[in-house]
């Protein structure tokens, strides 16, 4: 595929991010159909390959993958600022939402809204996956090794649904794509130089958020630590890290009610954007026993907080990730990975139609989205208008 011979306008590429925000209905694998179709397929601003790679190497880091895979997308495009820029334009109009659903808790859950209008969202995000899938598949199926890498990474992801898996198989890939090369003399010299910086800023920012949240007792400082802490503990997407939130703010700290935590949690899935935006809702809620100001500044809390470790860290991998990429072993290694993201991205397609169901309905919008996506001519937000109108209708 034909990359673009000219550098984008930052607004013209934070347009492209806003429009892939506003399209981004479900996880990571989700969201990397929007990726592909926008940043792909419409823009070209990288090819298939590349983003597969972006994808893979974020899996294998803690944090959000879908932010971390558009944020690396940013960096490759502009540099630190302009990864810095996407960060906010992806997740801020989620976690705006988020922050103001907090206040709204009482009142939404008083009006027992109906989420029927929702009831098409699911099997759009199943038509972008499923699009996306074959689009990857037919670009890594490249000979009897890959075939096998995919069709074992897609059983493993699927049977095994732990988050651990995800960095495993993916290691597993490169591993065994080198193992079976027959090139010699693979691993070449490359000038490595880390950004030590962006490193040290993570650990400060972790040891530091931790020491003001154990010795003083300002509930922002204790908020922060903890949302922090999820951002760079958990694999995947914000599936993963529920569990441990629930934990935390529901059993252990009460902060919010079994009720409250899983009304957020079920607004959060019929929006846009990254699904780690809930941690701004339950920041929020956390708060909410001090001032209209103390809520918003939980709210900021959980917001900053769950995405400020994944932005650190693609801060510190992209560049070494960009230098390593020259060394002739890694892009042995890529061959064999990239053939297991496509395994784990048909694993979550297969997930994602049982999940949504087989009612006929669900099945025709599956069918019209891929259909309409195949066009390349509707964009992904209108495609989420028709969706919602469809489900009010």
């Amino acid at each position: 595929m034909a990359i673009m011979t000219h550098t984008p306008s930052t607004l013209a590429f934070l347009k492209d991010v806003l429009i892939c925000s506003l399209g981004a209905y479900g996880g990571p694998e989700a969201h990397l159909g929007v990726f592909m179709d926008q940043m792909v397929v419409k823009r070209k601003y990288l090819t298939d390959e590349e983003l597969i790679e972006l994808m893979a190497l974020c899996s294998i880091l803690p944090g959000p993958t879908s932010s971390q895979t558009i944020v690396s997308i940013g960096y490759k495009m502009g540099g630190p600022l302009l990864a810095f820029l996407t960060m906010l334009v992806w997740a801020a109009p989620v976690l705006m939402v988020m922050t103001a659903v907090s206040f709204l808790y009482a009142a939404l859950a008083s009006m027992g809204a109906s989420t029927d209008v929702l009831r098409f969202v699911g099997p759009l995000a199943v038509g972008f996956i499923i699009l996306a899938a074959f689009r990857i598949g037919r670009k890594v199926l490249t000979d009897p090794l890959t075939v096998a890498l995919m069709l074992t990474s897609t059983l493993a992801t699927y049977f095994i649904r732990s988050p651990w898996i995800f960095p495993l198989v993916l290691l597993a890939g490169g591993a065994i794509s080198i193992g079976f090369s027959k090139e010699t003399n693979i691993w070449n010299r490359v000038r490595i130089q880390p950004p030590w910086c962006y490193l040290l800023l993570f650990a400060g920012v972790a040891i530091g958020a931790l020491a003001l949240s154990l010795y003083t007792d300002i509930r922002f400082f204790a908020l922060f630590e903890r949302f922090y802490r999820y951002g760079y503990l958990v694999f995947g997407g914000g599936q993963v890290i529920v569990p441990v939130m629930h934990s935390e703010l529901v059993v252990i700290k009460e902060y919010l009610t079994n009720a409250e935590f899983l009304t957020g949690y079920g607004l959060v899935q019929g929006l846009p954007g990254p699904m780690f935006s809930f941690a701004a809702y339950a920041g929020g809620l956390a708060a909410r026993d001090g001032s209209v100001w103390h809520q918003l500044a939980g709210a900021m809390a959980g917001g900053i907080g769950i995405f400020l470790p994944g932005l650190l860290l693609i801060y510190f991998v992209y560049p070494v990730w960009e230098q390593l990429r020259q060394i002739r072993a890694i892009k042995i290694a890529l061959k064999g990975i990239n053939a297991v993201a496509g395994g784990m991205i048909t694993a979550a397609a297969i997930i994602l139609i049982q999940a949504n169901g087989f009612a006929p309905t669900s099945l025709l919008a599956t069918g019209l989205t891929l259909a309409l996506l195949a066009t390349r001519k509707i964009p992904a937000p209108l495609l989420v208008a028709i969706a919602l109108i469809a489900g009010a209708l």
